[in-house]
């Protein structure tokens, strides 16, 4: 390859411009084109493809650097942007614009991050993704979402910016290839580890993710889902794998995901916790850093990105179609939208890692290599989040919307564009599921892994089979209320807002301060420029020599008239004016040529 204008990403980030501009008609076709056309090119990418460009001070860039890892995270970015582009196309008017520019923008900046091979392409098409999956925040236009995106901007200003320092000083060092870089735990190493565990998600920098998501339109939703974290799994991947801390960090998303995500009643921030929950499985096959983990990490980013987007485009429906997003609201659905049932089942059923769903033929392989690399607790505590999974999305989730009691809540028509959406999704996840070796091959790694052996199969029956006995007996307990979860993003959202807030406080206190003050000075300062002599004491408001007699006539006349107001006596008294009764010329001159001459003296006796 060596035209850089066939980069898939930059053909959507084209599209993203050009979406921007056009009428509803055409934009809808660009925006099933464009993506199509990303597809096509990364069939067409051949493996260990490498464009180099110059740039500044002898550097090189490498925006595509195609190998089987980033062809396989590629390829799933270029799907998903037609599977989300094709949910979205009844969207009209401006905001149908904002999201489309948004959208596309948002894949084509993840697809350049995906095949970029230096630091510099990758922090500039990072810095793109924030930007673009921040106006699909906003693009909902609500009070909440303003909030929210702001909230999200200042999580993703931190991670970008640290991550641009440590990269600042892998480039300084002369080091611009994109490489594993946990050999060397330095100043750069921790940088680039937190700029990437943002994106990632990782508790606690998760409460952005839960906190925005859910305030997006529906389909903005679906993008938001598909993209961010699944890039810092790539970068992840690429850069810290082996990194024995991950392994625990995963283990512990995914448990806490998953019990946030038990006591949640908004679908979609429900959703949106199961995504950290799911990353966590991802996180912990990077930390064990064997093939066929890291075959885990990437299959389950894979897979993820399927099944999650399906449950979001699911929900989205459901929200579009009631107008209802909490739990506790919703019920006896499955009649009213069976298309969308059953959609959401496939969904659920994937997420949760039933055989026969892509989930399954994923999550198996990360559980896998954690026994077999010694991590037998890391195991039993990843099939315990799993139970909690099934638990949550199907009991929860799938029975009281679908087939709890019915809310006789009234349902639009779901335009068919996100029913065409939806399943392909499901056709997607189903059959991944039941051909896993369509993916395996396309690994990074070569590996000999067997989803479907009798030990797989039955271990996944009977965990899941466990979960329905907690439901059963503590249904009613685990109905939605309607209450706020207090999550990590407490401690910056809470405390800092009072810093803040104080600090403003402060800020405006001096200003007030320091401008009464400075205030004081300039009319001081004005008043002494308009009457010098008031400066020497020398200004007088006396009455004027031989004006005494008049004024004491006046003043006997207004006593003996026992006028109340003495404006109209004292009008006519002729007060002191330096404009007409000047001091003698001599004496201003005395004390200017005074201080001129204390001046040149301080100035010739000043020692050098």
């Amino acid at each position: 390859m060596s035209d850089i204008m066939l980069h898939p990403g930059l053909i959507l980030i084209l599209a993203a411009v050009l979406a921007a501009f056009l009428p509803d008609f055409p934009r809808r076709i660009l925006m099933v084109f464009a993506p199509f056309s990303a597809i096509v090119l990364m069939l067409l990418l051949p493996q260990n493809t490498i464009v180099i460009l110059p740039f500044l001070n002898g550097l090189v860039l490498t925006p595509v650097f195609v190998d089987r890892l980033s062809y396989v995270f590629g390829m799933i970015f270029s799907i998903m942007s037609l599977i989300g582009s094709i949910y979205s196309l009844h969207n009209r008017g401006i905001i149908g614009k904002i999201e489309a520019a948004a959208s596309l923008s948002y894949a084509g900046s993840s697809l350049g991050v995906t095949l970029a091979g230096d630091w510099i392409s990758l922090i500039f098409f990072w810095e793109l993704m924030a930007v673009s999956s921040l106006f699909l925040v906003w693009a909902n236009r609500s009070k909440k979402a303003e909030r929210a995106g702001f909230r999200y901007l200042l999580m993703h200003m931190l991670g970008g910016n640290c991550l641009l320092i440590g990269i600042i000083f892998k480039v300084s060092d002369g080091s611009t290839a994109i490489s594993n870089i946990t050999a060397v735990q330095d100043a750069a190493f921790w940088l680039i580890f937190i700029g990437v565990a943002v994106n990632a998600a990782i508790p606690p920098l998760s409460g952005w993710l839960t906190d925005a998501y859910p305030e997006a339109n529906v389909t903005g939703s679906v993008f938001l889902s598909s993209f961010t974290t699944k890039t810092a799994v790539y970068c992840m991947i690429r850069m810290f794998a082996g990194m024995e801390m991950l392994v625990w960090l995963g283990v512990a998303m995914a448990l806490y995901g998953a019990m946030f995500a038990i006591m949640e009643n908004d679908v979609r921030r429900l959703l949106s916790y199961h995504i950290v929950s799911q990353v966590g499985f991802m996180v912990a096959g990077v930390g064990i850093g064997t093939p066929l983990s890291l075959n885990g990490a990437t299959a389950h980013a894979f897979s993820h990105i399927l099944y999650k987007s399906l449950l979001f485009m699911s929900t989205g429906a459901v929200i579009a179609a009631t107008g209802v997003n909490k739990i506790n609201q919703l019920g006896g659905l499955a009649k009213k939208m069976p298309f969308t049932c059953i959609a959401f089942t496939v969904g659920a059923f994937s997420i949760s890692g039933v055989p026969l769903f892509n989930g399954f033929i994923s999550k198996s392989i990360t559980i896998t290599a954690a026994y077999e690399a010694g991590y037998e607790i890391a195991e039993l505590l990843l099939l315990a989040a799993s139970v909690g999974t099934f638990l949550c999305v199907v009991m929860k989730l799938l029975y009281f919307i679908f087939f709890g009691e019915d809310k006789n809540l009234a349902v639009k028509p779901v335009p068919f564009n996100m029913k065409a959406a939806m399943g392909i999704g499901s056709a997607l996840c189903i059959l991944y599921g039941i051909f896993p070796n369509l993916l395996y091959r396309y690994l990074p790694f070569t590996m000999e892994y067997h989803p479907f052996t009798w030990d797989h199969v039955l271990q996944y029956v009977q965990l899941l089979s466990m979960a329905v006995i907690p439901f059963i007996l503590y249904g009613d307990r685990m109905k939605p209320l309607s209450k706020i979860s207090l999550d990590t993003d407490w401690f910056y959202r809470k405390p800092f807002a009072t810093i803040i807030r104080n600090l403003s406080s402060l800020c405006v206190t001096v200003q007030l301060g320091l401008g009464g003050f400075f205030r004081g000075i300039y009319n001081g300062m004005r008043k002494a420029a308009m009457n010098p002599l008031a400066l020497l004491g020398t200004d007088r408001t006396e009455i004027m020599p031989g004006a005494e007699a008049e004024f004491r006539e006046a003043e006997n006349e207004f006593l003996a008239s026992g006028e109340t107001d003495a404006a109209t006596s004292i009008q006519s008294i002729e007060r002191y004016n330096p404009d007409e009764a000047r001091e003698p010329a001599g004496e201003i001159m005395t004390v200017v040529i005074f201080t001129l001459i204390v001046l040149i003296a301080l100035i010739a006796l000043k020692p050098v």
